[in-house]
């Protein structure tokens, strides 16, 4: 069995907290683990590691690898736009089908939260063998509140030989309060949980039935798969899919359909709200994380990082700090945060699409200061790492050591500098930072011209895989 790891989206629901690149799933929200690091152990529970995709877009790969276990090297297959999910679900059997011809794909998303785990194996195991099959297999997890944010199924009678699974009657969109409830009385209506099993060769030909259009659309990439020409087509090839998810376009028409309920403790991690269901409440129903103090608060979100947040007498209110953006709203208007990410694109600055201090392979960057011809930086480089060998068209860089010892390339010279002492990377020169030592290197960085944006960069080469074409399979 292969395990399916969808990792595309950007969380615009968790702003401030998630940005366009350092999406929701590489979020540690519970635990002591990102969204993505529960999804890979998960996975490799019921799949041998080799056997894990992870879809994602390109942008995201580098803080997903950042966050993967040692010697775990999935296959990513880069999106280049996001198409939701019957395309990326398509995608990803492409790829199965053309690397072991067919097998039974296990399909999970990044931002679930699952506590009863031997549960989740069991019912992972009996859909394993319903897939084998031939059936879609869905599963269901039981409600334990009259949720609204939820998608719902409905189930029938039980499979031959399988009485744990069941048919499925409908699919239910999300319900009102009231019908919340009586679904909860009920007990023949589970949550959706978009966990699905089944093989690849039966989900294409499924698609082909009930969507021939995504169809069509995938055997052109499959045609091309692995060629230059591949490579080149396919962002405007995936342009064309349908933009629609597997549970429209597929399951609610299938008639080879299962559902497995189980108790499994599941919750689908999608915006600030659900931080009331995965985390810990104080007496006044608050969750609080971070650095925040409480006065007279009841039943809201406080989520705050190393500077200090003081809240009193709110209500049902999510107030999010990070140190260059700050969220304040209503529990009610959660489902809105993603509506201040699209007027932030509008307005420019980076507030939208990345953190004052970014993550890196090689260690972690800080922006101090900007302006619109200069930016300040600290550059943390880690023992015996480097950056890539690099050329920026549209700025120069001048490098000052703060503490440990610096390897630096600048055109054909390369040399060392140490603590208070600095050197200049001109415009359209190459250039290579690395730390040859056991201790960390630590510059300030400045970085002076007409355009400072994160794109204006040609890597020549590189340690992490960040020259290589940003396309299937990597």
């Amino acid at each position: 069995m292969y395990g399916v790891i969808l990792a595309g989206g950007n969380g615009t629901r968790f702003w401030p907290l998630s940005r366009e690149e350092y999406p929701k799933q590489v979020l540690t929200l519970f635990g002591d683990q990102s969204l993505i690091q529960h999804a890979i152990v998960r996975a490799r529970a019921v799949v041998s590691p080799e056997k894990i995709f992870v879809v994602t877009h390109a942008q995201h790969a580098e803080q997903i690898r950042i966050q993967l276990p040692p010697r775990l090297h999935p296959t990513f297959l880069y999106e280049p736009l996001g198409r939701n999910t019957a395309a990326a679900i398509g995608y990803a059997a492409v790829a199965i089908r053309r690397q072991v011809g067919d097998d039974v794909m296990a399909v999970f998303s990044a931002d679930h939260a699952i506590y009863d785990l031997d549960a989740f194996y069991a019912a992972m195991a009996l859909g394993e063998k319903l897939a084998q099959t031939g059936y879609l297999v869905t599963l269901g997890a039981t409600p334990t509140r009259p949720e609204t944010a939820y998608g719902y199924i409905q189930v029938g009678a039980p499979i031959a030989d399988t009485p744990t699974a069941l048919t499925v009657n409908r699919f239910i969109e999300k319900p009102t309060l009231a019908v919340a409830e009586g679904y909860l009385q009920e007990g023949d209506t589970f949550w959706n949980t978009g966990i699905f099993l089944w093989k690849a060769s039966t989900i294409l030909e499924a698609i082909d039935r009930y969507l021939p259009p995504l169809s069509a659309g995938l055997r052109e990439i499959e045609k091309d798969w692995g060629t230059p020409e591949g490579l080149e087509n396919l962002p405007a090839r995936y342009a064309q899919l349908p933009a629609i998810s597997i549970d429209y376009a597929v399951l609610e028409k299938a008639d080879r359909l299962a559902v497995i309920p189980t108790s499994m403790g599941w919750e689908d991690v999608g915006s600030w709200t659900a931080l009331s269901t995965v985390l810990p409440q104080d007496d006044a129903g608050n969750v609080v994380v971070g650095n925040v103090v409480s006065l007279h608060s009841r039943g809201s979100i406080f989520y705050g990082g190393e500077r200090l947040v003081a809240v009193v007498g709110l209500e049902n209110v999510i107030v999010a700090d990070t140190p260059d953006a700050t969220l304040v709203c209503a529990k009610g208007d959660a489902q809105e945060v993603k509506q201040i990410v699209e007027i932030l694109k509008t307005r420019g600055g980076d507030t939208h699409r990345t953190h004052r201090t970014v993550l890196r392979n090689w260690g972690r960057y800080t922006v101090l200061e900007e302006n619109a011809d200069y930016k300040i930086k600290k550059i943390v480089v880690n023992p015996h790492a480097r950056l890539s060998l690099q050329m920026h068209a549209k700025r120069a860089e001048h490098w000052v050591v703060v503490t440990g010892t610096a390897r630096v390339t600048v055109g054909e010279s390369v040399y060392t500098i140490s603590a208070n002492q600095s050197t200049f990377v001109p415009m359209g020169v190459k250039h290579r930072l690395e730390n040859p030592t056991d201790l960390p290197l630590e510059i300030i960085e400045v970085q002076s011209g007409a355009y400072l944006g994160e794109d204006d960069i040609v890597r020549y080469a590189d340690d992490y895989g960040r020259v290589a074409p940003t396309t299937p399979p990597t």
